[in-house]
């Protein structure tokens, strides 16, 4: 793997040719590949990589590469070194924000300025003490201007307390006082009704969240776990705070 990555990063320093969109069967060809060694996992799209000779391939919002006789995968960051770019990550980023615009706002707990100057979504768990700590930074940052979208991800997957817990904050009358009660270790009542939560759930999983809180900008860049508002203002280009 680490043979074969270096071997990307020569390649994509000597630059790349232009090529034709890849095929219908160069699709199924990787997707047989893919199935040798990792069954269940589904093909979402083959695009020509900067790199001569291979396929950019996107599983979900993962992206991996394919030379284009399908004998070589190789994983890792594909950096341009012309200009120290990172086009793994910027291509990861467009297909996390692609994912998060199949919710609507109304399948999320919003908290913040209807005409936000930035936002952020998070997948965060009520039991979770970072989380709880992130959600007390909320008020400073929508006083910047910056809004807040809850997508509840339990930890402990949909079967268990934090599930529930979760069920119950989304079914409450009042969502944002709920959530808040809920992180600072306060009860709450269990409604059942019509939620998002599995689907939140499964949405995390299929981005890679691995923990929370996990918070994704606007544009897609992921930063995994907590850090303070002064430190995500820099990261959403917000000055003075």
């Amino acid at each position: 793997m680490k043979r074969l990555f270096t071997l990307g990063l020569l390649l994509l320093a000597c630059g790349s040719v232009q090529a034709e969109a890849p095929s219908s069967d160069v699709q199924l060809m990787i997707q047989q590949k893919l199935n040798t060694f990792a069954p269940g996992l589904t093909v979402d799209a083959v695009e020509e990589a900067p790199v001569d000779g291979f396929y950019e391939v996107s599983i979900g919002a993962r992206v991996v590469y394919f030379s284009h006789d399908g004998k070589y995968m190789f994983l890792g960051e594909l950096l341009d070194t012309s200009n120290q770019q990172n086009l793994t990550e910027q291509r990861r980023a467009k297909l996390i924000v692609k994912k998060l615009d199949k919710y609507g706002e109304d399948q999320m707990i919003v908290i913040g300025p209807k005409d936000p100057k930035n936002y952020v979504t998070v997948f965060t768990d009520v039991d979770c003490p970072y989380c709880a700590k992130f959600h007390r930074d909320v008020p400073t940052l929508n006083e910047a201007g910056v809004q807040v979208r809850y997508l509840l991800f339990p930890r402990t997957g949909i079967a268990g307390r934090s599930y529930k817990r979760a069920v119950g904050v989304w079914c409450a009358e009042d969502r944002i006082e709920s959530v808040g009660i809920a992180k600072e270790g306060g009860e709450v009542p269990f409604k059942d009704c019509a939620n998002p939560v599995q689907g939140h759930y499964e949405l995390g999983q299929e981005i890679g969240i691995r923990g929370t809180p996990a918070i994704i900008l606007d544009d897609g860049r992921m930063i995994g776990g907590y850090v303070p508002p002064e430190q995500l203002f820099s990261q959403l280009g917000i000055e003075g705070q």
